[in-house]
């Protein structure tokens, strides 16, 4: 594998290095939060640099505090008039624990570096399905506005366990031209997984030019192997455990096709098809011991306090 090639970025995509004291630290203060679950939560930064050169498909690197580890996001939304960058995190491991408890709106996160990774390609094609799991929902956002903008039909597909879990539906009502919801209980929208949607829309219309899905492996696995019998062009946006985001650690590593590629600087966004979801999801269970381990310490230290 050529490694020169998988370590340059973007030639948009600027990097924006954590702020300094006295050198503008109030451009990584959080302006806003909302918490649509016990679990998923979301950030708005105020940072007009990172707004400005933000793309769809791009993520930033995020350092909480002086002392905290490194964690991949990816942008949710960015508003360039008013020079944000939203957030949505959902708290799994140690780090999202321990941001979902301490960060506020008047807070500062002491380093974002980004936006990160090629940006996703919009292209030319006119009836697109843009497809939203669980958390997933908010990164396909962009996707859902840049495909609109640029005078495709947009047909947004996202799922949730059940109605209390839906967030953003107003957002993707005014970017899609349909809109379908599907839920694991039944209790909003239509019953079933997103692959039940795509399968609806794919029925009703027989010209779909692209399936962009993000969301758990396993569904985008799911998503893939419903669009390829039709032979439609499917992207999805994976996120394998990641370290420094510049190519340089190999942490990110993924099977597309008989090739190797570094999800923070070849993608995040890969052909679907050519995906070895298989690897993918053996990567990310690398670590779960290690994780598991981390956010018990963290808890334990957390009562301790109280």
């Amino acid at each position: 594998m050529d490694r020169d090639s998988n370590v340059k970025q973007d030639e948009s995509c600027d990097l924006v290095t954590p702020p300094r004291e006295g050198q503008g630290a109030a451009m990584c203060e959080i302006v806003a939060r909302e918490d649509f679950s016990d679990v998923t939560y979301l950030l708005e930064i105020s940072h007009p640099m990172m707004a400005k050169a933000a793309k769809p498909g791009q993520f930033v690197i995020v350092i909480p505090h002086e002392h905290g580890e490194r964690i991949p996001l990816t942008i949710a939304d960015f508003d360039r008039a008013a020079g944000t960058i939203t957030l949505v995190i959902q708290a799994v491991g140690k780090t999202t624990k321990e941001m979902q408890q301490n960060l506020k709106v008047g807070s500062e996160l002491f380093g974002v570096v980004g936006p990160m990774g090629t940006p996703s390609h919009i292209g030319e094609a006119k009836k697109v399905i843009c497809v939203g799991g669980g958390l997933g929902v908010a990164p396909v956002f962009p996707q859902a506005r840049a495909f609109k903008e640029n005078g495709a039909y947009v047909i947004g597909v996202v799922g949730f366990r059940s109605e209390p879990l839906v967030f953003w539906r107003d957002k993707f009502e005014r970017v899609c031209d349909e809109f379908i919801i599907c839920s694991d209980d039944g209790s909003v929208g239509m019953k079933g997984l997103v692959t039940a949607g795509i399968e609806a829309a794919i029925e009703k219309h027989g010209d779909i030019d692209e399936v962009v899905a993000i969301g758990p492996p396993i569904m985008m696995k799911a998503c893939a192997d419903t669009t390829r019998p039709h032979g439609i062009k499917t992207m999805v946006s994976l996120n394998p455990i990641m370290i420094d985001g510049t190519g340089m650690c190999g942490g990110c590593r993924v099977k597309v096709g008989d090739r190797m590629k570094f999800a923070c600087v070849d993608g995040p966004d890969f052909d679907a098809h050519a995906v070895d979801f298989d690897d993918l999801m053996n990567r990310l269970h690398r670590f779960a011991e290690d994780e598991r381990l981390a956010v018990e310490k963290w808890s334990e230290t957390c009562r301790a306090g109280v």
